[in-house]
């Protein structure tokens, strides 16, 4: 009877396996709201990112402390972003979205002009930033909180009112111009509407839209853009003007080989040949010193993350949570598709950077931050009843 009594006493009252330091390690990371494992790969990103810029910036220590200390300022956002809920993200998304528009409407009203471009705001001594950074976030949160609140697969009328919240910023940015952004920004909010689930008809449907759309865009298209398209088409009509980039930036990597000329040993990139080598073309810069088992660890390390994030958003369980996270870490993808690919000549070249690598401050900050909204659709996660 005792040993009765023992065992309905057990029963009621949970046991607790003696804490180890695996659990209490487990414990931290699950109280700050971050995943390690993704944590940990975009530290070494980082790292790395800083080493290959130290080479393509011509060994400008002062280079790598500016963007080391926008990193760390990137990675406190992210930490703040990771402590916010998701349902204060819900109510946030409408407000942010249209300061986001209104400060896209200030730079075609006011806006500083920089290569040729009218993109940035500025506050005098204070800060200098692009508006069109913040869309990346906005516009993924905003159609997230709209198709979570709706019946999914979304009806005509949901599907037009995301065209129109998607259309405004992506015509503004488009505008100044800046239309490697406004593509990422497009990319951002059209992901949310496939993830939150189309018929393969209405998909077909937009494809051939799009095709039929085509002719329309190449006529808006500025001067240099459609002279962009010809270059990627035909590099060698206009080597010593449009063609330069696109053939130097080939050159360096195609000289790298197997196992590349040695970190700092470039002579395409050490000897200036390849222009904007610590920005849009970093990664020719490996490519050549590193060569392609450099670029190959690179892409294995992107590709790490991205799973690890797929599997984050995938877990999430909710429907807004698996829309804005899977919208995060697909545009995350697109990122490096495209860099990569304008870099190696398979795309034309648009002006994406290298995602945590090529020199930037705001771009850095909004992707962490968006790794940072999702950790915390992960660690705020709803315990689902068994």
């Amino acid at each position: 009877m005792a040993m009765n009594g023992l065992t309905r006493a057990l029963r009621g009252r949970p046991t607790r396996a003696p804490e180890s330091g695996i659990s209490r390690r487990k414990g931290i990371w699950e109280r700050v709201h971050l995943d390690p494992w993704l944590l940990l790969l975009l530290l070494v990103l980082l790292m790395a990112g800083l080493g290959v810029l130290y080479s393509a910036s011509g060994q400008r220590i002062e280079v790598v402390i500016a963007q080391g200390t926008r990193f760390l300022v990137a990675l406190a956002t992210m930490l703040v972003l990771a402590q916010v809920p998701p349902a204060t993200l819900i109510r946030w998304a409408p407000p942010i979205y249209g300061i986001g528009v209104l400060m896209l409407v200030a730079v075609e009203l006011v806006g500083d002009m920089g290569m040729g471009a009218q993109r940035w705001l500025e506050i005098p001594g204070v800060i200098r930033f692009q508006p069109s950074e913040l869309m990346k976030l906005a516009m993924p949160l905003m159609l997230a909180a709209w198709l979570s609140r709706r019946q999914l697969p979304p009806r005509w009328k949901d599907l037009l009112m995301c065209a129109a919240l998607l259309g405004l910023p992506v015509v503004l940015i488009a505008k100044q111009p800046d239309l490697g952004t406004s593509l990422l920004v497009a990319c951002a909010g059209i992901f949310v509407v496939l993830l939150a689930g189309l018929s393969w008809r209405f998909i077909v449907f937009l494809l051939v839209a799009a095709a039929a759309a085509l002719p329309l865009l190449w006529i808006n298209l500025h001067n240099y853009q459609r002279q962009r398209v010809l270059t990627f088409l035909n590099p060698e009509s206009d080597p010593l003007g449009s063609g330069w980039n696109i053939i130097q930036s080939t050159t360096a990597i195609g000289s790298g080989g197997l196992w590349g000329k040695g970190w700092l040993q470039g002579t395409q990139s050490q000897l200036e040949f390849l222009p904007e080598r610590h920005t849009d073309f970093i990664v020719a810069v490996l490519g050549e010193e590193l060569g392609l088992v450099g670029m190959l660890v690179l892409l294995l390390l992107y590709l790490l993350i991205i799973l690890r994030g797929l599997w984050l958003s995938m877990a999430a369980h909710d429907t807004f949570g698996r829309l804005l996270g899977g919208s995060i870490i697909l545009t995350f993808f697109i990122y490096v598709f495209v860099n990569v690919g304008m870099v190696s000549g398979i795309l034309p070249v648009v002006g994406v950077p290298l995602p945590l690598v090529s020199y930037g401050g705001t771009s850095s900050v909004t992707l962490l931050a968006g790794f940072g909204i999702l950790m915390s659709i992960h660690g705020h996660r709803r315990l689902l009843p068994r």
